[in-house]
Formats: structure tokens, C-alpha cells, sequence
């Protein structure tokens, strides 16, 4: 059974930072990529970065392109998402999550999700 662990949310004024982190334990899967996927209020979820697992070759979304950096740390199997230059609109839960089996990356289209971190940008 693969678990995915996320901490670090919280509440943060307009400009902060935030450090997201994810461990991944459990069954042995191929790990194809892990992602952020955030959903906020009344909204529909949204990809915003992801990591190769074999390369660490990165992807993010052009909202938060600059501003966010997403790395793993294999000997912890662990992913990060350090949050820089925060706005309300980053307002969300934000998911830990990893794919599986090839296909494409840039999506919400994960095979294993964690429980989700809050995380809350005030103006």
C-alpha cells in the first residue's frame, strides 16, 4: 500500500514563503513522477509542479512558474515544493501526488494522492 505524507501548510501573509514536503512510503511502485496538485474553494484541481523521479527533470504550471520550486531527495523519498513570493490565489489544498505508470505528466491524472496540506496566502 503506498502512502504519501504531506506537511508544512499553513497560514501566510501575501509575499511569504512556505516549504511543502512529502514522504512516500509503503509498496514498491515505479514513481514515474510526483506532483502538487492544489484545489482550491469551488474550484477543480490544478497541477502546479512535478519531478521525474529518474532525471528529477521539472514541470510547472505558468501560475506559479518563478515563484515556486519543486526537488526530491531520494534516500528520504522525499518531495519538497518550496513556495516563494505567496499571493491569495495561491490559497488551496495542496496534494502530494505520484504517478505510476507513464503517461502525461502535466495533468491531474495521478495514481496515488496523500491527504492534502492547507495552505492559506492572506492579503
Amino acid at each position: 500500500q503506498v502512502r504519501l505524507v504531506e506537511s508544512g501548510g499553513g497560514l501566510v501573509q501575501s509575499g511569504g514563503s512556505l516549504r511543502l514536503s512529502c514522504a512516500a512510503s509503503g509498496g514498491a511502485f515505479s514513481r514515474i513522477a510526483m506532483a502538487w496538485i492544489r484545489q482550491a474553494p469551488g474550484k477543480e484541481r490544478e497541477f502546479v509542479a512535478a519531478i521525474t523521479w529518474s532525471d528529477a527533470f521539472t514541470y510547472y504550471s505558468d501560475s506559479v512558474k518563478g515563484r515556486f520550486t519543486i526537488s526530491r531527495d531520494n534516500a528520504k523519498n522525499t518531495v519538497y515544493l518550496q513556495m516563494n513570493s505567496l499571493e491569495p490565489e495561491d490559497t488551496a489544498v495542496y496534494y502530494c501526488a505520484a504517478k505510476d505508470r507513464n503517461g502525461v505528466i502535466v495533468s491531474t491524472k495521478y495514481d496515488y494522492w496523500g491527504q492534502g496540506t492547507q495552505v492559506t496566502v492572506s492579503s
